[in-house]
């Protein structure tokens, strides 16, 4: 038997799980009260955006449900009164019977507002849902990209995705219910004060309790709930290489199921142990405030008794006062499930609101200066980047020249700095210092979009786009069938789809019906007809060979040298026998340049890139 060695779980350790317990430690009943008018504000202002129309409609019929709800408990009085008086039963009935017609009127009008509240209450829900996903979506894609690079964006992301997005909805319609409930307590005690003063103190005794159980459990519950993103963060992480197809292969020829599975049953044993530890915690409170709760409504009826004995009320007044305080209690502990509720969701709005706000704060300012038709000089200046989080910056004053119409080439060992460098040239990551000019503009002063269309980048892990094959190659611009077919030709994409059942219509994603799936050469080549079919100022090649056999790759770099022709190319390739006709190459060790030249310069410098050119010429002999 082999001994199963001790998981490391890094982030999700779960002594670490505590880190933010301190959120939630100053909550309390008042906390939620002073929250609860900007919830409502905030939601209200979210459901007037998605559809004014039934933001009023709802508004106003429940408003409406609350007076008639009045009115009807005031009618009953009438009821009761005439039911009460002396004489005979039938003429007492016939004395009843106009005001039970008005509490069987105002029951009716009252139904149908209610319907109408909530008819115009469930035509908000999708639109809210569709209004905060488009909100989230459009920042997560035009935030800088190094955001992408930091794990807080990551946790706050995961926070908005996984319950604060979904909770927009809740949140209306919640702020709906609290006020919705609101107008019923003050129906219920408009009537009571009515009827005697004395009576409107008897509506919290019974329900206060609750309040104070539910708002502990709210409280509990997302500190839990806060506590566990990351874990579940590393869950999720665990489940889709356990379930998704690009990793099915490696998962079963390293034979890696029994340790995904044991490391994806520690996060979840822990998580299971949180959640029980939580139920549990919950349950004790919920039997406290019950039970404190039906001692209060046993003091309610003593009340009563003792108002009754001292002639302080009438009968009819006290069944009145009875069903008053019966709607006023549900009324109010409507309200008070509400407003946990709403304290509760609003936490988790609140985190998509604060990412929005995050998110937004990391968008490019708006630059106004435009970017040159063309460009006779690229120009990198002294550039110094730094990774979030990272202790050491991946460049450090790094300065180049890109002329127009050359083949300029990034070359070195892993993690020298090539990517990054062709990150910052194409406008995706803005360097810490130093700048990047075409010419005499600075990319700094030029928005990124416009410099993004101008450019072209051929990654080494571009993204294989479960759409068609036109569109994974047009990535949704129409420049016509000429430009198309051309870009495919020139990355000899072109062979690969000629063999695909519905040529460029057909769907590159086996997990769809009638999809297809390509090897990585082929997707490889998809890729290089991308970048060729934006037919940019600047073409950038991030490895694109990688996926490629000899005599492809030898193809591709004989189409890129023969497409460079007038235009400008940036290779970055560790297969340097490629770069060799390169007009100029630049050779990055740990974050600087410590070589430049053409090959012939290079090699007669005896320096790092003769030793890696000797090393792999010597491997080919």
């Amino acid at each position: 038997m082999r001994q199963e060695e001790t998981l490391e779980l890094g982030e999700i350790a779960f002594s670490d799980w505590y880190a933010h317990t301190d959120k939630m430690a100053e909550v309390r009943f008042l906390t939620i009260a002073r929250r609860l008018p900007s919830l409502v504000r905030q939601a209200m202002a979210l459901a007037w955006g998605a559809s004014p129309r039934d933001t009023l409609a709802t508004i106003v019929l429940n408003l409406l449900g609350g007076v008639f709800t009045a009115f009807g408990l005031l009618a009953t009085t009438g009821v009761l009164a005439a039911l009460f008086s002396e004489g005979p039963t039938p003429d007492r009935v016939l004395a009843a019977l106009p005001s039970l017609a008005l509490v069987g009127g105002a029951a009716v009008v009252r139904t149908i507002t209610q319907a109408g509240a909530g008819w115009a209450q469930s035509r908000l829900t999708p639109q809210i849902a569709r209004l905060t996903e488009e909100r989230l979506y459009g920042l997560t894609s035009r935030v800088e990209l190094v955001a992408y690079d930091d794990p807080e964006f990551h946790d706050a992301l995961e926070r908005a995705r996984s319950r604060g997005v979904a909770m927009a909805d809740s949140v209306v319609t919640t702020s709906v219910d609290v006020v919705t409930a609101t107008v019923g307590l003050a129906a219920a005690a408009g009537v009571l004060g009515v009827l005697h003063p004395v009576l409107l103190p008897l509506l919290l005794l019974a329900v206060l309790p609750d309040a104070w159980a539910a708002v502990r459990s709210a409280r509990m519950r997302y500190s839990v709930m806060y506590r566990l993103v990351p874990a579940r963060r590393r869950k999720w992480i665990i489940a889709d290489l356990l379930a998704d197809r690009p990793s099915a292969a490696e998962v079963r020829s390293f034979t890696m199921r029994g340790f995904l599975l044991r490391m994806y049953d520690a996060v979840t044993k822990a998580e299971q142990d949180v959640m029980l530890d939580l139920a549990r915690r919950q349950t004790i409170a919920k039997l406290v405030g019950e039970a404190l709760g039906g001692l209060g409504a046993g003091l309610v009826y003593v009340a009563l008794g003792i108002l009754l004995a001292v002639a302080a009320i009438p009968l009819a007044v006290a069944g009145t006062a009875v069903l008053a305080i019966r709607s006023g209690q549900t009324s109010l502990a409507n309200l008070m499930y509400a407003t946990n509720r709403l304290y509760e969701q609003g936490l988790y709005f609140t985190d998509f609101l604060e990412f929005c706000t995050q998110a937004e704060s990391r968008l490019t300012a708006a630059r106004s200066t435009p970017l040159p038709a063309g460009f006779a000089r690229i120009t990198a200046d002294a550039i110094t980047f730094t990774y979030p989080g990272a202790e050491e910056p991946a460049l450090r004053e790094v300065s180049i020249t890109i002329n127009h119409g050359e083949v300029i080439a990034f070359v070195g060992e892993n993690g020298s700095g090539k990517t990054t460098l062709a990150k910052i040239l194409s406008g995706l990551y803005a360097p810490d210092a130093g700048a990047v000019r075409w010419d005499g503009t600075d990319l700094s002063d030029v928005d990124p979009e416009q410099l993004r269309l101008r450019t072209a980048v051929i990654a080494q892990d571009h993204t294989r786009w479960p759409l068609t094959a036109r569109y994974n190659i047009t990535m949704g611009t129409d420049k016509g069938e000429p430009a198309l077919h051309a870009a495919a030709a020139v990355a000899g994409a072109d062979e690969v789809i000629a063999d695909l059942p519905h040529g460029y219509r057909t769907l590159l994603d086996r997990r769809f019906k009638d999809g297809h799936e390509l090897s990585g050469g082929q997707w490889q080549r998809i890729a290089v007809a991308r970048g060729f079919h934006r037919d940019a100022d600047l073409l950038i090649c991030d490895e694109p060979t990688a996926a490629l056999d000899a005599r492809a790759e030898h193809a591709l770099f004989e189409q890129i040298r023969h497409h460079s022709d007038g235009r400008t190319v940036l290779l970055i390739t560790h297969r340097l026998a490629s770069v060799r006709y390169a007009d100029r190459i630049y050779v990055l060790d740990k974050g600087k340049i410590t070589e430049q030249g053409d090959h012939a310069t290079l090699m007669a410098l005896n320096g790092l890139y003769a030793d890696l050119y000797t090393l792999q010429a010597t491997a080919y002999r």
